[in-house]
C-alpha cells in the first residue's frame, strides 16, 4: 500500500544534549528518541488508508477523516515495527491502548498534520512514551485541571520569558508521554494530578504519586525523564518519554 510521500522511516540518530527547537529540515521526533528505538512519522494521511483485520472494528462508525488518521498511525505502527521483524495488526486493550506483539513495547500519536510510532524491544529496558500537540494554548480552564500549583507557577513564568512556546500545552503533552509510558508498565490509571512536572530546556522529569495495580511497588516508576523540542515550521510540540526509576 503506497504512503504518503512525506513519510519517512527512520533509525534515530543520538538525541542532542540540549536545545529545544528542531531544524526546519529535521524529523522531529526521530531527533529525540535513542538508537534503540524505531520511528516512523508523517505529517500527512495516507492516500489510500488501509487497516488490518481487527484493526477496522476499532473505528466502526467514525467519521472518515478520523478513520484516515487513525489508520495512518497504525501503517506507522507497523511500519515500525518492521526494524524487529514484525507487521501484525496493532488492536486495542479495554482502555483503548494499543496492544504490541511480545517482546515490544511502544507508542502512538497523532495531531492536526502529523502521525507517528514508535517501538522498541523489551530488552531495552524502556518505558516509552510518545506525544504531538499543536503549539497553541490550551482552552480556557484546562491548565487548572491537568496541572498542581507549582506547575502553573513555572508555566506562568516560563511564559513570559519566551511567549513563542505555549507552555501550558508542553506540560500537557508531557504528561500525555508519562501516562502512555507509565500505564503498560504498570496497568493503572495515571491522573494529571499524579505526576508532578519539571520542565527544563528540551528535557522534562515527573515525579509520580500512583499506586501500581500489578508488580511490586519498588519495580514501577517514581521518576520518569524525557525530552521535548518545538517544530518551528508545523508549529509542532513533540515530547517523549524513556527513561524510569
Amino acid at each position: 500500500m503506497p504512503s504518503s510521500p512525506s513519510t519517512a522511516t527512520a533509525r534515530p540518530t543520538a538525541p542532542p544534549a540540549s536545545g529545544c527547537s528542531t531544524p526546519a529540515d529535521a524529523l522531529p521526533l526521530t531527533g529525540l528518541l535513542s538508537t534503540a528505538i524505531s520511528v516512523v512519522e508523517t505529517f500527512a494521511d495516507d492516500d489510500r488508508p488501509d487497516l488490518y483485520r481487527g484493526e477496522r472494528a476499532l473505528v466502526a462508525g467514525a467519521v472518515q477523516r478520523r478513520v484516515a488518521e487513525f489508520a495512518t498511525a497504525r501503517r506507522c505502527a507497523r511500519d515500525a515495527l518492521t526494524a524487529f521483524g514484525e507487521r501484525v495488526p496493532i488492536l486495542a486493550g479495554p482502555d483503548r491502548e494499543p496492544l504490541w506483539p511480545a517482546g515490544v513495547v511502544g507508542s502512538i500519536t497523532h495531531c492536526a498534520g502529523y502521525r507517528a510510532a514508535a517501538v522498541a524491544p523489551v530488552s531495552a529496558g524502556l518505558a516509552l512514551g510518545i506525544d504531538a500537540e499543536p503549539n497553541l494554548p490550551l482552552p480556557d480552564g484546562v491548565l487548572a485541571v491537568v496541572t498542581r500549583p507549582a506547575e502553573r507557577q513555572a508555566v506562568a513564568a516560563r511564559q513570559a520569558a519566551m511567549p513563542s512556546i505555549a507552555w501550558d500545552r508542553l506540560v500537557f503533552s508531557a504528561k500525555e508521554s508519562v501516562y502512555k509510558a507509565w500505564f503498560p508498565l504498570t496497568g493503572t490509571w495515571l491522573g494529571f494530578e499524579d505526576a508532578e512536572l519539571t520542565i527544563g530546556s528540551g528535557t522534562f522529569s515527573a515525579t509520580i504519586d500512583a499506586a501500581p495495580s500489578r508488580g511490586p511497588a519498588g519495580s514501577v516508576p517514581r521518576i520518569m525523564t524525557g525530552r521535548w523540542t518545538l517544530d518551528v515550521r508545523r508549529q509542532l510540540l513533540l515530547t517523549c518519554v524513556e527513561r524510569w526509576e
